[in-house]
């Protein structure tokens, strides 16, 4: 299948390059420094535990160079969402599938805006990675998962063309999960999502300093509660056993976990919080659903959207 990367950083970088070294037809749509860095000397991955590599594959800046593919998977950061999804244009042809693997739930939506309801595919993933450098993204752990199916039109069943790009995916060494109705899954973390990021984000604490106090942990259920409250007005039913699971993760999560809003406000670089929180508020107040605790932590991290408040 041919391929192009929007967003070919830590995750898009990542399963890019799974994807090119497995013999697919990838290209990677980066900028600057690590634009120049991949089409110099490849793009590398190094991974402890599963082993380095570096691929060669092309890398534009601009896709009308590239035209149409049969895959355009999506994993700017939503903020760039802007300026990013408008490039896709050019990627998209007859039988083209846009793949959004970007956090939150507005994703799918935004794609479609510019693409057509009847391209895109929604996903979520679970990959611990970084770009360290142009060029170079580091993965820790073993986890590379991406889960996706039909948001739009045909749900209920695993359609051909999903299997066929899962079947790809496996063949790539990526841990995938076809399912019937994407939105579960979409939902299903960001049910963690929100909560986990809103509360090490406003804390400014990796996870360990606040989960050793019973009124955090109460607080953090609660929230993921108000999420759960919005995904059943927006007529999608969240995993059964979606809590049973969260809290078997939170209680084996390495205290020193931080969560890339986290990470990003450490950094001094722009957040999504309105790809998390602000998604959860504007959703609840269309549908009358009460989000005290995910409109506090709204309220506590916006200042802090477009970087340092000078």
């Amino acid at each position: 299948m041919r391929f192009a990367i929007l967003g070919s950083g830590a995750v898009g970088g990542y399963f890019g390059a799974k994807l090119a070294r497995a013999g697919q037809d990838v290209t990677f749509v980066a900028r600057g420094a690590h634009l120049d860095a991949i089409r110099s000397s490849g793009l590398s991955i190094k991974s402890a535990k599963l082993g380095d590599f570096v691929v060669r594959a092309p890398a534009e800046s601009d896709t009308t160079r590239i035209g149409p593919v049969d895959v355009a998977i999506v994993s700017v950061k939503a903020y760039d969402n802007a300026t990013a999804l408008p490039m896709l244009k050019p990627l998209i042809g007859p039988e083209t599938v846009v793949l959004t693997l970007q956090n939150g739930v507005d994703s799918v939506d935004e794609c479609a805006a510019i693409a057509g309801e009847t391209h895109v595919l929604g996903g979520t993933t679970y990959v611990a990675t970084a770009l360290e450098g142009p060029g170079l993204i580091v993965q820790t752990g073993v986890h590379r998962s991406i889960i996706f199916g039909e948001v739009f039109g045909v749900l209920g069943h695993v359609t051909p063309r999903v299997q066929a790009i899962a079947d790809v995916l496996a063949a790539a060494d990526i841990q995938t999960t076809a399912v019937s109705d994407a939105r579960v899954p979409i939902w299903d973390k960001f049910v963690y999502l929100a909560a986990f990021s809103g509360f090490t984000g406003a804390s400014r604490l990796a996870i360990g300093h606040i989960w050793k106090y019973p009124h955090v942990r109460e607080m953090f259920y609660a929230c993921c509660r108000e999420i759960a409250a919005i995904a059943k007005a927006e007529g999608v039913t969240i995993s059964a056993n979606r809590f049973e699971t969260l809290e078997e993760y939170m209680t084996n999560l390495p205290g020193t976990t931080r969560s890339s809003l986290l990470i990003d406000l450490e950094q001094g670089k722009r957040i999504e919080v309105e790809a998390l929180q602000g998604a959860a508020v504007r959703r609840a107040a269309k549908h009358g659903v009460p989000v005290p605790i995910v409109s506090t932590l709204y309220a506590l991290l916006k200042p802090h959207e477009a970087g340092p408040v000078k």
